[in-house]
């Protein structure tokens, strides 16, 4: 009897190991996290940093008429957005921590709030100190959590790999898209309302815009839970931070920093300088953003089927070509708009390509935080690119040392993305 009863007890294991194996598949499907879909992503999140990066695009054409009803130097307000700059790298960091732990929509909500806030705190400043205090520290820290990092997490956490450069491309190109929109709206808002109310005005738009966060509420962190991960926080940093790519990469992201804010936020000034019309300096900013359109959306593209390392040495060196011509030349409206149609092409279309970058070399569990860290890098450099331009030209009276700066760190930007791998790190051993 006992050997009967041991025989049919392996043919009952045997028929319900199958089962049993069938039932667990079952169960970790169905409890698999869901992704958000692939035109909900880019819709929300693309007008999301459309509105934040619109505006952040636009804060130089509030340099000479603050400072001059105010009685300001030019250091002063370039020193507050130094500081945004700064703040908003070094928030990154921790909004990304964040994101990638709690989910990006609380992280959203909170920012955009921080952000109005700022811009009306801005529009009441009486002294430098609180113009830091506001549009350096409050914006600064706000635009952390509303644009490329938290949206380039989603992306990473939502869409395949095979199109995951090329949606950073699009998400990228709506910050451009917004430039192009909401910069001549603002210069248009200034002149019509005085720059006050226009900043008012602004910070009730970006209010306008937060229900579309509901569009990125992740499904796999609607418990407040965030998916397992393979690495620790710090095992992530340890790993990044003594991988040569993810250095490098840092180096070339304070080049791209420190030029396009040096020339966003100092070219409508500088152009005053030449003698030209306020409406020649909007229209240069419009046609850097029409045409960064274009730039990003290829360089994302291009990032699916061509090196990243070369995509990105390209650009540089592309960029140094072109400062080199514009101010070797007469400044005209003609050159001004070439200039800036030329420099939109390349303007964001660093971001993409340096993100999917990460992305492909670490994967996608801390993507929103290593993003923030390089993100971080491109910050202190745009620190010293808009401080160095009011501290060069309130000491010269010229832009032109600065000019020739940013054309050797495109040679040092270009020589330093050709070693960057972009190959998947390999790991010794995986911690669940």
């Amino acid at each position: 009897m006992a050997h009967w009863i041991n025989a049919q007890w392996v043919v009952i294991n045997q028929l319900a190991q199958p089962l049993a194996f069938k039932i667990v598949t079952v169960v970790r499907m169905n409890t698999s996290p869901k992704t958000l879909p692939l035109w909900q992503v880019l819709f929300c999140g693309a007008a999301i940093v459309t509105m934040a990066m619109g505006i952040r695009h636009g804060f130089g054409l509030w340099l000479q008429p603050m400072t001059q009803e105010m009685g300001w130097g030019r250091e002063d307000f370039a020193t507050a957005i130094g500081i945004q700059n700064i703040c908003w790298g070094l928030f990154g960091i921790f909004s990304g921590m964040l994101a990638d732990r709690f989910g990006a929509f609380r992280v959203m909500v909170v920012s955009a709030l921080l952000y109005a806030a700022g811009l009306w705190g801005m529009a009441n400043a009486t002294s430098p100190t609180w113009l830091v205090v506001t549009a350096g520290l409050m914006i600064g820290a706000s635009q952390a959590g509303t644009t490329f990092a938290i949206v380039f997490g989603i992306i990473g956490r939502n869409i395949p790999a095979e199109k995951r450069s090329w949606a950073m491309g699009v998400v990228s190109s709506a910050g451009s898209f917004g430039q192009f929109l909401l910069v001549p709206s603002s210069s248009y808002l200034i002149q019509e309302f005085g720059w006050q109310q226009a900043l008012v005005i602004l910070a009730i738009a970006m209010l306008m815009v937060m229900p579309l966060m509901l569009g990125l509420r992740e499904p796999a962190f609607a418990d407040g839970k965030a998916p397992v991960r393979q690495q620790s926080i710090l095992q992530a940093l340890r790993e990044a931070f003594g991988y040569r790519s993810f250095q490098l990469l840092m180096l070339g992201y304070f080049v791209c920093g420190f030029q396009v804010v040096f020339i966003g936020v100092h070219m409508p000034s500088f152009l005053k300088d030449q003698g030209l019309e306020p409406q020649v300096a909007g229209t240069a900013l419009a046609l850097i953003g029409l045409f960064n359109i274009f730039g990003t959306y290829a360089a994302g593209s291009l990032g699916q089927y061509l090196p990243k390392n070369l995509i990105l040495t390209g650009i540089y060196v592309a960029r140094g070509v072109f400062i080199c011509l514009f101010i070797s030349m007469p400044i005209t409206p003609g050159s001004v708009y070439l200039f800036s149609a030329a420099m939109g092409l390349l303007w964001l279309s660093t971001v993409p390509v340096t993100n999917a970058v990460i992305a492909q070399i670490f994967g996608i569990s801390h993507l929103s935080m290593l993003s923030g860290f390089v993100f971080m890098s491109h910050q202190m450099g745009s620190y010293l690119g808009v401080w160095l331009g009011g501290w060069v030209y309130d000491r010269t009276g010229s832009y032109d040392l600065v000019w020739y700066l940013c054309i050797g760190l495109s040679v040092f930007a270009a020589l330093i993305n050709l070693p960057v791998r972009e190959d998947p790190i390999l790991r010794r051993s995986v911690v669940a």
